[in-house]
């Protein structure tokens, strides 16, 4: 497995600032190309639709669960489309593979075979993105937020118990470009 210093989880609710969205996904290629990144995704209006349909209908926790999973997988899609060097890769092992290019991880078929985390809406793309950064030995984790999030509120309520105490979180709403810059450059930049 290649190293990765550390993980961008961009959340599913910047999709809803298309020019938000494009400089998030311009700083991260722009970062990649001096740090190992890994890209993880948020559920977005995707997980939206699950969230809708579990209103609807009363899923099981075991299907809102994958449903939402699958959310992830279909907004690493749109990301890897639109990411410079992006490339979708579903687990660690693919990760040597994408050297040189900006890895986004579709979450499903890794998820699946280990289930480490609770089925539950406490347990968001935020909770995921923590395990996986602790997974792939990365230190940090950048979680990108759409404009105006409550900072304080931003996160899951299982998040602290996701992220390993080694892994240093930073949260940066998406309309804060530079602050992104910076905590994309991390700790030694």
């Amino acid at each position: 497995m290649t190293r990765v210093e550390a993980v961008v989880k961009i959340g599913g609710g910047v999709l809803a600032y298309s020019g938000d969205f494009d400089a998030a996904l311009a700083a991260i290629a722009a970062a990649a190309r001096t740090r190992p990144l890994l890209v993880v995704p948020g559920g977005g209006p995707f997980a939206d639709a699950v969230r809708e349909a579990d209103r609807r209908f009363s899923l099981s926790d075991d299907a809102a669960h994958w449903m939402a999973v699958l959310a992830m997988d279909q907004y690493a899609h749109l990301i890897a489309s639109r990411l410079a060097g992006g490339v979708l890769v579903t687990g660690p092992s693919e990760l040597g593979a994408a050297f040189g290019r900006v890895p986004i991880l579709a979450p499903y078929k890794w998820l699946r075979e280990v289930d480490p985390l609770p089925h539950s809406w406490t347990v968001t793309s935020d909770s995921i993105a923590a395990w996986v950064s602790g997974q792939v030995g990365a230190t940090e984790l950048v979680l990108v937020k759409p404009p105006g999030v409550n900072q304080s509120a931003a996160v899951d309520s299982y998040f602290e118990r996701a992220l390993p105490a080694r892994v240093t979180s930073t949260i940066v709403a998406a309309d804060h470009i530079d602050a992104l810059r910076s905590a994309l450059r991390g700790k030694s930049g």
